[in-house]
């Protein structure tokens, strides 16, 4: 009885011991050549992914730059217009001082008594003083898309403005061994978010302190929701929560972002009211947050000229518009008379340039801004002059005032040495808000105009270390950036970013982030996706997707700038052959947009065909899948116009609506375009107004509906809907 092996058997086992080596080997250089593949596939993705983002950002950064040329363009009618001019009368409500003053007219202002609660109402029922079961209550309701009835509404920004005026600038905040606090960036109306955040990180309490860093409200659909939960939890827990301005927090950057159109459309009775309140607390949010003396966080960021001691002195209400620089009341030289005028809101019409101006650095950039590696969005140039009206009325100004200056020179004038230290002083302390609020890192040393945004500074690592060791701080935090991930650090991990809406741009664009800081101030993330569906995505999906959505948006911008872009392409096309080299293609697309995008990276995306490297300009313009309402207008240049300056259109009649009825009658549609045209140095035709407006009262009724008209000429893209 054995079990011995025979000699064949045993040299079959050495056979079989060879033949496993030989695919071994084999799976090895398969594992290799995967391994090279999925690499080259995941940068192949990620070179998509990031020509995505500068897709969205450019748009996004250039309807920022469009909404502070307008709003300096009305200050400069404001500035040099006549008090009974026309113009200046459209725009004067946006620039006038609070019509009330004193605390206790706020008080009867905030009163709302009157406003009954009828038994039909099936919402939350708020009592005051807010109890942490009175907010759960809300948190609840507002997760079931039910909506708190305007009283209650009242009743909870009256009590949010008496505890925000007794507020300091900076707020001040201290760890323990105990208790984290939580920091959350921009949230932008995304209440499932902040519901999101509230589930995985628990409410805010007295254990659980919480810093928002601004920009609550614009571009999503819930903005008011996340206010009041955010005021409610201030009220109860108001050494716990804190809440700090950012540049959205501001009712003329509301009026082109969405903020004011969903207020009146929640609120169709008080919604003027309560914007007029939400106007003024807005004015009373605290600008900073210091935790344990050693990190600062704040909405934008910083610049070289940056003082917290400053900025904790400032009458902070007094910045109703961090856009507009402070009023400055001097003698005008026509009889003597006071007038308010304000030196920097006399931007208006310059010499054409190629980025916008910084509100707040009127210097110019140093040569190696010129060699950023982050691509500049440069603008269209603003006019050197205005309608042949606007410039009537200048010269007779001029005259009249005895002033025989360009307008440069009259930019440049200098103010009434009697009020010179006090206009300083107010000018340097707008430019610290201004600052915190809007500014930007970048990665060279050195501060320069934020001229991609408009408003506040670029700053690099030498003045973030400047800033920080003269306020012995250790760390700055910061939102105002939409970040992939939703965090992101800079300057040698000095300056971190945080960002809370998730799907920013479009679902699957980027995740959420929040920050959890304990005693020893190291900040640990936690991101998140408040889409299940992206959730769900493949990375591949998930770029598809988002790839999309940019190019189905700057397809749109490239529809509405046809004439523009075929000019341009005419140029390189001397001899009208229709067909000129992608190399052309791509330099003349970007002149005309000045988006700074790799237009011969995204030419396959865009192009979809070509002949020897050659493009037929015409048929591509015909091919970008865009449609167009049918009306009967003879002039159809003013439906370019009108595509081309969609949101600046939409945030003048925001601005003429006085009433906030949701609809203007003719003549105030006529003085809307003549705005525009004058904005625009663009003549426009009395005639082709009148066109237009007949074309789109539908019911006949001599009124246009605001939204009815904005959405009945918003394009199509035909692409995504085949």
């Amino acid at each position: 009885m054995g079990c011995g092996m025979g000699k064949s058997e045993l040299r079959l086992k050495k056979c079989d011991r060879v033949t496993i080596s030989v695919p071994a080997a084999t799976a090895i250089r398969a594992a290799l050549l995967i391994q090279r593949w999925y690499r080259q596939y995941v940068a192949r993705l990620e070179v998509r992914r990031r020509c995505t983002w500068n897709i969205f950002q450019s748009i996004e950064y250039a309807g920022e730059q469009d909404q502070i040329k307008l709003y300096n363009f009305f200050g400069f009618l404001m500035h040099h217009f006549t008090p009974a001019s026309s113009e200046r009368n459209l725009i004067s409500h946006i620039f006038r001082e609070n019509e009330i003053c004193h605390h206790a007219e706020w008080e009867r202002y905030f009163c709302c008594e009157s406003v009954e609660v009828p038994d039909s109402y099936d919402g939350p029922h708020l009592t005051f003083p807010m109890t942490f079961c009175g907010v759960s209550k809300l948190v609840e309701a507002f997760k079931h898309k039910q909506l708190l009835h305007a009283r209650y509404v009242l009743q909870l920004l009256g009590e949010t403005w008496r505890l925000l005026r007794i507020l300091t600038n900076i707020n001040h905040v201290s760890t323990c061994h105990t208790k984290e606090i939580t920091i959350c960036g921009d949230l932008h109306g995304h209440l499932e978010d902040l519901l999101l955040i509230f589930y995985k990180n628990g409410l805010p309490s007295s254990e659980k302190p919480y810093v928002f860093n601004g920009d609550f409200v614009d571009r999503g659909k819930n903005s008011l929701e996340i206010l009041l939960i955010l005021f409610g939890f201030l009220l109860v827990y108001p050494n716990d929560v804190h809440l700090n301005r950012g540049n959205h927090e501001d009712h003329i950057v509301n009026m082109r972002y969405g903020f004011t159109k969903e207020v009146l459309g929640k609120y169709r009775v008080h919604g003027k009211k309560i914007l007029k309140l939400l106007q003024k607390i807005f004015s009373w949010l605290p600008l900073a947050t210091v935790i344990d003396h050693k990190v600062l966080v704040v909405h934008g960021g910083i610049s070289d000229t940056t003082d917290l001691d400053m900025i904790a002195r400032v009458d902070r209400h007094k910045y109703v518009s961090a856009l507009r620089p402070p009023k400055t009341t001097h003698h005008a030289v026509n009889g003597g008379k006071t007038m308010n005028s304000n030196d920097s809101e006399a931007s208006g019409p310059v010499e054409a340039r190629r980025r916008v101006c910084s509100l707040s650095h009127h210097r110019s950039p140093p040569p190696q801004w010129h060699n950023l590696p982050r691509r500049s969005l440069h603008n269209l140039p603003m006019s050197s002059q205005l309608s042949w009206s606007v410039e009537e009325e200048l010269k007779r100004r001029r005259r009249l005032a005895g002033l025989d200056q360009s307008y440069g020179e009259l930019q440049r004038s200098d103010p009434d040495p009697e009020c010179g230290a006090t206009a300083e002083t107010d000018e340097q302390e707008w430019k610290q808000i201004v600052d915190v609020l809007w500014s930007d890192p970048m990665p060279q040393n050195g501060c320069v105009p934020n001229e991609v945004r408009g408003g506040g500074c670029y700053w690099g690592p030498d003045v973030t270390e400047e800033v920080l060791g003269r306020h012995n701080l250790q760390l700055l935090i910061r939102s105002h950036e939409c970040k992939q991930d939703g965090y992101e650090f800079c300057h040698n991990r000095k300056v971190l970013t945080i960002f809370s809406a998730s799907n920013y741009y479009e679902v699957g664009s980027n995740r959420g982030a929040y920050i959890r800081m304990g005693p020893d101030l190291v900040p640990h993330f936690v991101q998140y996706q408040a889409s299940r569906a992206c959730r769900e995505l493949t990375l591949r999906q998930s770029v598809g997707w988002t790839e999309r959505s940019a190019l189905r948006a700057l397809r749109e911008q490239l529809f509405v700038h046809k004439s523009d872009l075929i000019s341009g392409f005419q140029e390189f096309d001397p001899n009208n052959t229709g067909m000129i080299s992608l190399r052309h293609w791509a330099s003349a697309t970007e002149s005309v947009l000045k988006l700074g995008l790799p237009w011969r990276v995204l030419r396959p995306q865009l192009v979809s065909s070509t002949q020897y490297s050659m493009v037929d300009y015409q048929q591509w313009i015909r091919e970008l899948s865009i449609t167009e309402p049918k009306l009967e207008i003879s002039d159809t240049s003013i439906l370019e116009t009108m595509y081309k300056n969609h949101s600046n259109l939409e945030t003048i009649f925001r601005i003429i609506d006085t009433d906030h009825s949701g609809s203007i009658s003719f003549e105030e549609f006529h003085q809307t375009w003549k705005l525009l045209s004058s904005h625009l140095k663009t003549e426009i035709s009395s005639e082709a107004i009148a066109d237009l407006a007949q074309s789109i009262d539908f019911n006949k009724d001599g009124s246009i509906d605001i939204n009815e008209f904005m959405e009945a000429f918003r394009l199509v893209d035909l692409s995504s809907h085949t």
